[in-house]
């Protein structure tokens, strides 16, 4: 592949000669004294949110959010201030540099235009209904309303469409987003979720377009009532790319909510996945969303009880729309964890990995803000937004007996690429790198190899020596010399006006030689002075959180960690994933800043501080051909 550089002086190269008649005289055959000249490789990392809604979006729409569309998201997240829903001016911290609005395929656009009272779609008896009880404020209406719209994604079939003599509100967000879209300052990608939720078990993806709106509405978005099958949108991915020649990818989110689907070892028919199921997933979904206001979905504290970091932002109650409760035995399929476990267990099954996924986060925000600091937090709906009482509200159902204080002030995603463009960032996507974070902005490496050494490290670019010698996070382990073990080169710099670093852990999973799943969280690097109690657990690096003013102090924690680690536990022959999480030092949740702030009601036993975390995407190892289990002994 050409460096940016190279592609440069070929541009320059023809314009001289278009321009004199000749070539022009260039030291293509000189060695350069720029040491940079040929070295085209990832070294920024930029900042989004894959998961946006707008008033575009039906229930973003019914709950409050009627005024703010996909203009006014872009506009806040490239950091302007817009009045929110609730009339307060909003204004995020420090500007993003990418952002997906992916307003909801199913009933896209349609509630604005109900509201506007469009005489074309109000021929419809369901939409005039609708607007009666919007106007009438009929709240026993409005829940009827609500029931109904549940059911026609259980019936797949909408209860309103969109008249064919109105203009497309699909173009329409394509548009913006084509406006909105900076090449090298701000990209603006086109998308929509598909948001199948077959017996209230979320499968919902996010679909995101290299491409702008020239490809895009040369097709329709495809919703829950065209297939509520995975397969079905892969194949809709697979026609898009075919009839366009754009390019497409699908992230799945909230598997915490999935009644145990998302990662099950199972087609949508209930029949073992096979390595075609494998094959075409792991072709359009090389991301998930980890971890998102409804919840966080890295681990769980039953699949992993000596992991006393597993259990943060655990959402497991019920599906995705409360109409059932879940089961411990649903959990193993819901999380990414086990899920990447798995997969290293059905690779050996079907000859490939279907759970070969890199990690990322992002908002799911409903309001049109990408607002997850926590002290900036806007809530996942109209409803949510700052308020005294925000967090004692119900959250669904009253039987869930589920208060909003269960929100996560969550997440970003964290992309590594040459450049800020659609194709640079989509592109970096596509290889899985990627990293989630649940807000704060952790600059993170993570490379895997053979040969790194503590020199690597502590030199010059250490990043440039981790390409050369290595893979970054989401590839895969070239194979290594017998006997040796892979060795990992990791770093993470705080957020610039953030929170210390606790430590950095290595998160190892793989199949035994029984054939059985297993996992390892390693601490690697941590701050200060601290050693291992006598179970091999790291002392806690301690609690500067003032509950009285919801503030922290630095004086615990470092700015930054790194270390060169190998795995001292290795075996060539059991197949194996790892990936890096990194904890900040505690530090007050966004119902603490409430308390503080707005004197807010904050449910008894909610959590008032925690501590914000950043996972990468995965590094994998499979043995060379030939290499058998150990014998047991």
């Amino acid at each position: 592949m050409q460096s940016i550089r190279q592609r440069l002086g070929a541009l320059v190269a023809a314009t001289a000669l278009a321009t004199t008649g000749a070539a022009a005289e260039t030291p293509a055959d000189k060695a350069s004294y720029s040491p940079w000249q040929d070295q085209d490789y990832p070294n920024q990392v930029f900042w989004g949110d894959t998961h946006l809604h707008t008033s575009v979006s039906l229930d973003a729409n019914l709950f409050g959010a009627r005024d703010l569309g996909p203009e006014h998201a872009y506009r806040f997240a490239r950091g302007e201030t817009v009045t929110a829903n609730n009339g307060m001016q909003a204004k995020i911290n420090r500007p993003l540099d990418f952002l997906v609005v992916s307003d909801h395929a199913e009933y896209l656009g349609i509630m604005p235009l109900i509201r506007a009272g469009e005489p074309a779609i109000l021929e419809n008896e369901t939409a005039r209904n609708w607007l009666k009880v919007l106007a009438a404020g009929d709240a026993i209406g409005f829940g009827r309303m609500m029931l109904d719209i549940g059911a026609s994604y259980a019936a797949g079939e909408p209860l309103v469409t969109l008249p064919e003599s109105l203009p497309s509100p699909w173009e329409e967000n394509n548009r913006i987003a084509d406006e909105a879209n900076t090449p090298g300052v701000f990209t603006a990608f086109v998308g929509f979720e598909w948001s199948a939720m077959p017996g209230g078990d979320n499968l919902h993806r996010v679909v995101v377009l290299r491409d702008g709106a020239d490809r895009a509405n040369q097709v329709t978005p495809f919703s829950a009532f065209d297939s509520d099958d995975p397969e079905a949108l892969w194949r809709y991915l697979s026609d898009y790319e075919m009839n366009t020649g754009g390019q497409a990818l699908a992230i799945p989110h909230n598997s915490n909510l999935s009644g145990g689907l998302m990662f099950a070892p199972t087609d949508s028919s209930g029949a073992a996945i096979n390595a075609d199921y494998a094959r075409e997933r792991i072709r359009w979904e090389p991301l998930i969303e980890v971890t998102q206001i409804k919840g966080d979905s890295e681990a769980h504290p039953l699949l992993s009880p000596t992991d006393e970091f597993a259990d943060y932002g655990t959402w497991d109650q019920f599906n995705i729309d409360m109409s059932e409760a879940q089961q411990e035995s649903m959990q193993h399929y819901q999380y990414a964890r086990p899920a990447l476990q798995l997969g290293l267990k059905l690779e050996q099954q079907l000859g490939i990995n279907p759970f070969q996924f890199g990690m990322i986060g992002s908002s799911d925000s409903h309001t049109a803000l990408a607002a997850v600091e926590e002290d900036n937090y806007w809530g996942k709906m109209v409803t949510h937004e700052p308020s005294p009482d925000r967090a004692s509200k119900l959250w669904g159902i009253p039987e869930a007996e589920m208060n909003s204080a269960m929100q996560l002030a969550s997440g970003y995603a964290a992309v590594w690429a040459t450049e800020n463009t659609r194709e640079a960032l989509f592109d970096a996507m596509r290889r899985r790198e990627a990293y989630a974070t649940t807000g704060p902005r952790i600059r993170v490496r993570f490379f895997g190899g053979w040969d790194y050494s503590a020199d690597d490290l502590a030199g010059p670019h250490p990043a440039l020596r981790g390409y050369r010698k290595g893979v970054p996070m989401g590839g895969e382990l070239p194979p290594g010399a017998d006997g040796k073990a892979p060795v990992f080169m990791l770093s993470a710099l705080k957020e610039p006006d953030g929170a210390n670093l606790d430590r950095i852990q290595v998160v190892k999973g793989w199949v035994d030689r029984w054939g059985e799943l297993r996992e390892r969280v390693y601490d690697v690097a941590w701050s200060g002075e601290r050693n291992r109690n006598e179970a091999g657990k790291l002392e806690a690096v301690g609690d500067t959180v003032d509950r009285s003013s919801a503030s922290y102090s630095n004086s615990i924690g470092d700015a930054e960690l790194a270390t060169v680690w190998t795995d001292p536990d290795f075996d060539p022959t059991q197949p194996a994933v790892y990936y890096a999480r990194v904890l900040e030092i505690p530090t007050p949740r966004w119902t603490l800043h409430d308390q503080v702030r707005m004197d807010a009601d904050i449910p008894p036993d909610t959590a008032l501080v925690h501590q914000e975390r950043a996972y990468t995407s995965p590094i994998w190892y499979r043995p060379a051909p030939g290499k058998t289990p150990l014998e047991p002994e």
